[in-house]
């Protein structure tokens, strides 16, 4: 029999770009990243919170440096990302989380505007950051990159079709990547999370929160931003090579309860 291989499960001096890391899921996921000895980009359009989380990891004893990001900036990401791999050196991992909610009915006066800004912030912005990582991801003997879409991307809620477009949209982007970069080793997978408790579901009473979880999920509750943040890294190991093209639901049951 052949000996088993021993895999790398290590990240340790790996560096790793979080787009949208100044709260929620990505403020979880820089911080795990952090605490397993990763060099972390912390960006984000929120300039004040991206201090905010890198002086949090600091006071840890991790490492990360922060940028303001606008990811519907072109220029913008073509900068930040080669500052970013200037900083550290090397670029190993890209997390492309950076969201916003794009809510409008078809009819609304100001769909075409809300059409074109989540279009552009969610799906475009995260094939430019691709783009500009590649040269450096190119570099690293274990290079990876994971896509945040949302359950809505799978199914739809009424009104949202501009954000459940972009998700929708991100889903086939990653399949894309992933058979356009397998050939150099480079692995690009999806994340659809379903209700989660971040910035964009705070406005929602919690006995709403309640009710729609007990009703629509296996788990019967809402998820926490670390329970994604864990799903993520663990796509982003060296040791996770041979997976690629997936699109991981992580959503309580969400999607395979019937009733």
């Amino acid at each position: 029999m052949e000996p088993l291989k021993r895999l790398d499960r290590s990240v340790k001096g790996r560096a790793v770009l979080i787009t949208g890391a100044a709260s929620g899921m990505g403020r979880a996921t820089a911080h795990l990243f952090a605490s397993e000895g990763a060099l972390v980009a912390i960006t984000d359009i929120n300039e004040a919170g991206v201090a905010c989380v890198v002086e949090e990891i600091a006071a840890v004893g991790g490492t990360a440096h922060g940028w303001r990001l606008d990811v519907s900036d072109a220029a913008e990401i073509k900068r930040v990302v080669a500052e970013v791999a200037a900083r550290f050196g090397r670029l190993d991992i890209l997390i492309n989380n950076a969201g916003f909610g794009g809510l409008s009915p078809l009819d609304s006066s100001d769909y075409d505007s809300v059409w074109d800004r989540t279009i552009t912030g969610l799906l475009t912005g995260q094939q430019r950051m691709v783009r500009a990582a590649l040269v450096h991801l190119r570099k690293s003997d274990a290079a990876r990159i994971v896509n945040i879409a949302s359950t809505e991307g799978l199914g739809a809620t009424p009104g949202d079709s501009p954000y459940a477009v972009a998700k929708t949209g991100i889903i086939g982007l990653t399949r894309a990547l992933a058979v356009d970069l397998g050939p150099e080793g480079i692995t690009v997978n999806c994340i659809c999370p379903g209700p989660i408790r971040t910035a964009l579901t705070d406005a929602i009473p919690e006995e709403v929160k309640t009710i729609f979880a007990k009703r629509r999920t296996a788990l019967r509750r809402y998820g926490y931003p670390e329970e994604v943040a864990h799903i993520t890294f663990s796509l982003c190991l060296p040791a996770a090579s041979y997976i690629t093209g997936a699109i991981i639901p992580v959503d309580g049951g969400l999607m395979v309860r019937n009733a």
